[in-house]
């Protein structure tokens, strides 16, 4: 496939360059944010960080130019029972992903969301790392589709349920936004529609084939 063909061009040009291990990186930023924001600003009485890591694109204009990056360090949530588990989860991701693409391909990945996310961010003034993370979680669904995990911590589901669950939800999030949510989800999920985009295109269209064969042959 030409999406295929384009990914291992690239990996061949620039496969020195990229960072091992990313996820555990993107988690550990989270941890410290959260220990800061959840234990030690609130016992001193000092200011939250995330007020300074997000992104902002007046901000940045005006030189805050480490808001780029560190809006991604931002914890995805502030309850320590789910922020733990969420930890460990996006942990499993990465190592899952890197394990099977290899680091380069995987850094590719990550890094083609962030840009998006920038791209989208300077467009409409701000963006988060929610739609980063979820197509981390796309992406392991098409790799470890079968993968169970326990729902609410004791319901064993297959990875790939979820994941129609949330691709359903993201299209409804897109079908609904206004433009800046269009923008933000589109640019944010790039990376995905990039690296299996063609991949489902092919599936479907097989299906598709198969499933006029079966009629015709029915007549």
């Amino acid at each position: 496939m030409k999406t295929e063909q384009i990914l291992n061009k690239i990996e061949r040009r620039f496969r020195k360059y990229y960072i091992p291990g990313l996820m555990g990186y993107v988690i550990f930023g989270m941890v410290i944010v959260f220990i800061m924001d959840a234990i030690i600003c609130p016992m001193t009485g000092r200011q939250q960080l995330y007020p300074f890591i997000q992104f902002s694109r007046s901000a940045i204009m005006h030189g805050q130019v480490w808001r780029l990056v560190s809006f991604v360090f931002e914890p995805i949530t502030y309850s320590p029972f789910f922020f733990i588990f969420t930890m460990y989860f996006y942990w499993m991701i990465g190592d899952v992903l890197e394990n099977n693409w290899g680091s380069f391909r995987f850094n590719l990945y990550f890094f083609t969301s962030l840009l998006g996310a920038i791209i989208a961010g300077f467009i409409t003034g701000t963006v988060d790392n929610y739609y980063m993370m979820l197509t981390m979680f796309l992406a392991f669904a098409v790799i470890a589709p079968d993968m169970p995990i326990l729902l609410f911590f004791f319901i064993p589901v297959k990875i790939k349920y979820i994941a129609y669950v949330d691709a359903a939800v993201l299209l409804i999030s897109f079908i609904l936004a206004g433009f800046s949510g269009k923008i933000a989800i589109l640019l944010s999920v790039i990376n995905f529609l990039l690296f299996f985009g063609e991949a489902f295109m092919v599936r479907a269209k097989m299906r598709i084939n198969h499933w006029k064969f079966k009629m015709k042959n029915r007549r």
